[in-house]
């Protein structure tokens, strides 16, 4: 078994999987679509420009969603992990709920965006706009600038991910690099393992299904997230 210390430099990755454990819907069905929608509708920055009212509504939804969920073993094992490992510790996730704060984790970057966030595209104004008399709200102005539609802080297709300088420092500096409910199909959060492990890094990766990447994996546990982690955790530290 990989060998993780107090001072080990760690990342973790976590994906869908880690969400969909807590019943967060991933959207995209077998048949590609969102809800419904096509992606290309609904999450992508020609769809808000074509049609703001369908965008907002989809996502107001998926807000209104992350009251009615918790963060689940695999959330509170990883914040465990982080709690064990203070600032040499990153975690990195592609989803874009708040479950990994909720659970305990502090020091999490969202590289694809915050579902409890909205921006303005005219003054770059981010704030927390989370609750349910945000939630049944048809468009929310900015608070600083006036401007009259905030957008979704949400990294849509065709954007660049957030903080990928930051990322890509700790994952090429990692010593261990941990995949946790990801399939390896989306880029550029499907590359950092190679990242990882071209800078000598040993890899483990935890998912229901092998995932695209999986070749890197120096250990790959296979199942719940949930299920795994919290034993997986406690070896490491103990």
């Amino acid at each position: 078994m990989v060998s993780i210390n107090s001072s080990s430099r760690v990342v973790i990755l976590t994906g869908a999987g880690v969400s969909a454990e807590s019943g967060v819907r991933t959207f995209r069905d077998n048949d590609g679509l969102w809800e419904d929608h096509r992606v290309e509708d609904v999450a992508t920055p020609h769809a808000w420009v074509n049609d703001q009212r369908l965008v907002w509504r989809f996502y107001q939804e998926r807000r209104r969603q992350l009251l009615s969920v918790d963060p689940n073993p695999g959330h509170l094992a990883i914040a465990k992990l982080e709690q064990y490992l203070g600032e040499s510790f990153t975690l990195i996730t592609q989803n874009v709920d708040d479950l990994h704060e909720r659970g305990g984790s502090k020091n999490v970057i969202h590289m694809h965006g915050e579902l409890a966030k909205l921006r303005c595209e005219m003054c770059n104004h981010v704030g927390v706009y989370q609750g349910q008399n945000h939630y049944d709200r048809e468009f929310i102005p900015c608070s600083d600038c006036g401007h009259e539609t905030l957008r979704p802080h949400i990294v849509w297709f065709g954007e660049i991910p957030f903080e990928m300088a930051k990322i890509q420092e700790a994952v090429s500096t990692c010593e261990v690099f941990i995949s946790i409910g990801t399939s390896g199909h989306v880029y550029p959060a499907a590359g950092l393992i190679e990242i990882a492990k071209s800078n000598a890094a040993r890899c483990i990766g935890v998912n229901l299904e092998p995932p695209l990447n999986a070749r890197y994996f120096d250990e790959f546990f296979q199942g719940k997230a949930g299920e795994i982690l919290p034993q997986l955790v406690q070896k490491w530290i103990s």
